[in-house]
């Protein structure tokens, strides 16, 4: 047996879940900046196209270290 389909999403209900736009969602599509299937005519994303994209823009926080030993953020 292969791997069970995971939820595919309009670009409505990714764009919700990112709460951003659905222009926004166009725009990932048309650039080739998020993973997408077509499915017929309309452009799906996988729930887990999502998660990569949160993850990949994700900016972490630098830690800077004084002399003194001490910690700043």
């Amino acid at each position: 047996m292969g791997k069970p389909l995971e939820r595919l999403l309009t670009r409505d209900e990714a764009a919700e879940i990112l709460r951003a736009t659905p222009r926004f969602m166009r725009r990932l599509i048309a650039e080739r900046r998020i993973r997408f299937v077509y499915v017929g005519r309309t452009p799906h994303i996988p729930e887990s196209a999502i998660a990569e994209y949160i993850e990949e823009h994700t900016v972490h926080p630098i830690v800077v270290r004084w002399r003194g030993g001490k910690v700043a953020a």
